[in-house]
């Protein structure tokens, strides 16, 4: 019997790839054979996002457009959306099967249902409720073609209920793996050629809290920087309480941790940041980050901003302006306020104008890029290690190298210094991007 064939299209977060990657892994275990277009394949796996209202809308046209590609293909809609509107995912024509995030380990014994049966009028829905999920299994990693860099899901779910996000209720509480778990797949994914290791999850500063024994990211962080042949780790974002001493002196210590670090802020307003529900203020932000860049030479620090929330009035804004013109921040990742049933934000009162986010978006914008600018500014005449990503930069066919503090150099070089490590001096920063020379 030929093995049936299996294509992913994977949409929002690192989280997201990760995930896929293991299904990925998990499936092929089991016999399936994966191939790279829904063109192909005897099945779509396609892994949602629901953060926002324009991710929703970004998962329909994926389902349809693998609907178009190959119509005798089954669609397996599985992720955040899947989870939080499974009915909207089943009205989408074309879906065959709905799978919610909690049911993802059962997706081959599903699929070996769904691939044995004729077509049914309605998708077969398997969604169970997260309140009371506490495990996160190990799962196989399948092939991750195409990335020097590696991703390594620590934790899933989130212990905070901030008044904007959705994701608790598409990914359920914190459950962490196994730190034995963890540092056997990360060994596994340096062996295989990644010098590089990004840790992701929802709720990552929370990771060990709990297990039994309990351990920490920062007891995790050490174990991992012992492993032969790793040359950094990088992290997703992390909440200003979580940076305890013991992990601030890993994070300021150990020439393994990336000189790159997100802490998200989301606010330069105090009333604007407990109307989210944020547990912290701007002044115990500022705190954090700017102790942090005085301890990292050259850090790369990055933040998540939101533009719009309910309520926001002109004076929040501004003083988010100031208060971001002045932390030393080198990028933003601004995100207008997106509306999410269910959420505690949704009822309330003070919702803004699209113009109004729109502007406020933009100045927002433009103000991280003139910070971005004048980081990058600042590296050039100096030499770095970078990671040479494996795919060229498009405009110009050049070499892309990722450096520790997340600028990406374009520079002259053969194919075969891809996925390797490499010395670039950076020669140029213009709005364009950054370009180097190698040494």
């Amino acid at each position: 019997m030929t093995a049936p064939t299996v294509a992913f299209a994977t949409l929002g977060c690192r989280l997201n790839q990760v995930d896929t990657q293991e299904l990925q892994g998990t499936l092929e275990a089991r016999g399936y054979r994966t191939v790279p277009s829904a063109e192909g394949a005897d099945v779509v796996i396609v892994n949602t996002c629901t953060v926002t209202a324009r991710a929703d809308f970004s998962d329909r046209q994926a389902i349809r457009r693998v609907g178009r590609l190959n119509p005798h293909a089954r669609i397996v809609v599985t992720g955040c959306w899947a989870q939080v509107n499974p009915d909207a995912v089943a009205g989408v024509s074309g879906v065959d099967l709905v799978v919610g995030n909690g049911d993802k380990p059962r997706l081959p014994d599903l699929l070996e249902r769904l691939l044995a049966r004729e077509r049914l009028d309605t998708p077969e829905t398997h969604v169970a409720g997260l309140a009371t999920a506490r495990a996160l299994p190990a799962m196989p990693l399948g092939r991750a073609t195409g990335r020097s860099r590696a991703f390594l899901k620590l934790q899933d779910g989130c212990q905070h209920r901030c008044a904007f996000c959705v994701v608790p209720l598409a990914r359920g509480v914190s459950r962490s793996r196994e730190i034995a778990a963890v540092l056997d797949q990360a060994r596994g994914l340096v062996d295989s050629g990644h010098p590089e290791l990004v840790l992701t999850g929802v709720d990552l500063g929370y990771y060990g809290a709990d297990l039994a024994p309990r351990t920490t990211l920062a007891a995790l962080l050490r174990s991992l920087a012992e492993i032969p042949g790793l040359r950094w780790i990088r992290m997703s974002s992390l909440l200003p309480a979580y940076f305890t001493p013991d992990l601030l002196d890993v994070v300021t210590g150990s020439p393994l941790i990336a000189p790159h670090l997100h802490v998200p802020l989301q606010s330069g307003s105090d009333p604007t940041l407990r109307r989210m529900r944020r547990p912290y203020t701007v002044a115990m932000y500022r705190r954090l980050v700017e102790r942090l860049a005085t301890a990292i030479p050259r850090l790369g620090l990055g933040a998540d901003v939101i533009v719009g929330f309910p309520g926001e009035s002109d004076a929040d804004f501004e003083q988010t302006m100031t208060v971001i013109d002045g932390l030393p921040l080198t990028y933003l990742h601004v995100f207008p306020y997106s509306d999410r049933p269910g959420t505690e934000a949704s009822g309330l009162d003070g919702h803004l104008a699209t113009s109004v986010i729109t502007e406020r978006g933009r100045r927002l914008r433009a103000l991280g890029r003139a910070k971005n600018l004048a980081f990058r500014r600042g590296l050039v005449g100096r030499t770095e290690d970078v990671l040479v990503l494996e795919t060229r930069d498009r405009a110009t066919g050049r070499l892309v190298g990722l450096t520790g503090n997340y600028v990406e150099v374009m520079f002259e070089g053969a194919d075969d210094l891809m996925g390797r490590m490499a010395r670039v001096r950076v020669t140029e920063a213009t709005p364009a991007g950054t370009e180097g020379v190698r040494e």
